[in-house]
Order: C-alpha cells, then sequence, then structure tokens
C-alpha cells in the first residue's frame, strides 16, 4: 500500500524543528506552481527565477521565525507572496525615471506622461477586441474559466466551486485556454502588443 505524503503542516513543523529535508520536500511539491504563477505574471524566465528566489527566502525567513499562522493554507499563502512579489516589481519598474537628454538642459527630466495617446487607445481597443473574438473560439468549459479569472478576477478556488470541479480541472482548463490562445494566435495572425 502506498504511503500517504506528509501533510504541509507537518513539514512545516518539522522544518520549524530543524530538519532541512522536511523544506526540502515541501520545496519540491510546491515550485512548480510558484514559478508557474510568476511566470504568468512577468511572462521572462530569467526575471521569474529571480523572484521566485525571493519569494521562497521570504518563506524560509517567515517559517524560522515562527511568525507562519498554519491554517492549512501554505500554497495559497505562498501564492500570494508570489503575486505580491510580481506587483512589486511592476510597481518598481513605473517608479524608475524616464530620462531623455542631461538633467541640467531637461527641466522635463524623469518625467513621464501615464497618458496613452489616441493612437494607443484605438490599438489598445482593437487589442481587448481581438482577444474578445479569440476567448470566444474556445471549447465552452475552457472560456468560462477564462472569462471568470481574466474577467471577473475570480480565484481559481472560486471558479471551482461555481463550476462544481477540482482546483486541479480548474487549472487545467485555464492551461489548455492558454495554449489554445497562443495557437490561435498564430494561425489567425493575431499580436497582442503595440508595436
Amino acid at each position: 500500500m502506498a504511503q500517504k505524503p506528509t501533510p504541509d503542516r507537518a513539514l512545516i513543523a518539522q522544518f520549524q524543528q530543524g530538519d532541512q529535508r522536511a523544506f526540502e520536500t515541501l520545496f519540491a511539491r510546491h515550485r512548480d506552481q510558484v514559478y508557474t504563477k510568476l511566470y504568468l505574471l512577468v511572462r521572462d524566465h530569467d526575471l521569474a527565477a529571480d523572484l521566485f528566489q525571493d519569494v521562497f527566502i521570504k518563506v524560509v525567513d517567515v517559517l524560522r521565525s515562527g511568525k507562519y499562522n498554519e491554517e492549512g493554507k501554505f500554497l495559497p499563502w505562498v501564492l500570494r507572496i508570489a503575486h505580491n512579489a510580481g506587483i512589486d516589481h511592476f510597481r518598481r519598474q513605473k517608479k524608475m525615471p524616464l530620462s531623455r537628454g542631461t538633467e541640467e538642459y531637461d527641466l522635463l527630466g524623469g518625467l513621464e506622461d501615464d497618458n496613452p495617446t489616441r493612437e494607443e487607445e484605438i490599438i489598445s481597443a482593437r487589442i481587448l477586441s481581438d482577444v474578445k473574438h479569440l476567448v470566444d473560439q474556445l471549447p465552452e468549459e475552457q472560456r468560462e474559466v477564462v472569462v471568470m479569472r481574466m474577467y471577473k478576477e475570480m480565484s481559481f478556488k472560486d471558479i471551482a466551486e461555481l463550476t462544481d470541479v477540482s482546483i486541479n480541472t480548474a487549472l487545467g482548463r485555464m492551461r489548455y485556454a492558454l495554449i489554445n490562445l497562443r495557437k490561435m494566435m498564430v494561425e489567425q495572425d493575431v499580436s497582442l502588443t503595440m508595436d
């Protein structure tokens, strides 16, 4: 008979008592989901890898400090840290000054115009229209998950409950939807950039 995997909470307790292998097991169990979350946020493998390291350093620090509040929700907690790391990255990027010319002669150096031009608005509206058209072509189960996740900003847990499937099924449908969307973009020559 196969041995049941040790629950996350037990591994956390073992790690907090000095068992490094317990954390290695936790890490191996959840690393793919955390990395995928980061990659989907930033769309850059190197950046996702950097943020991934930062996330797990923070996780280790919190676990070692004893500040982690065990509620049986270790993975959602780590994914929330990953999400926040991605958002923080984008906030830092936005704050970086845009420099033109030299500071001596450019009074407006470092100021960035956040207002989109009319052309950018038109292109953005076209991209949204193209995406909606592609989403409409997805199989119903995949379309349903994409709409709930991307447009209604629902969690996969809520999506799973609403559609009466497991979280893994909801995640799988989203994954296949993204694969299908990418394939349709190539087939229909749709670009989602403003170039």
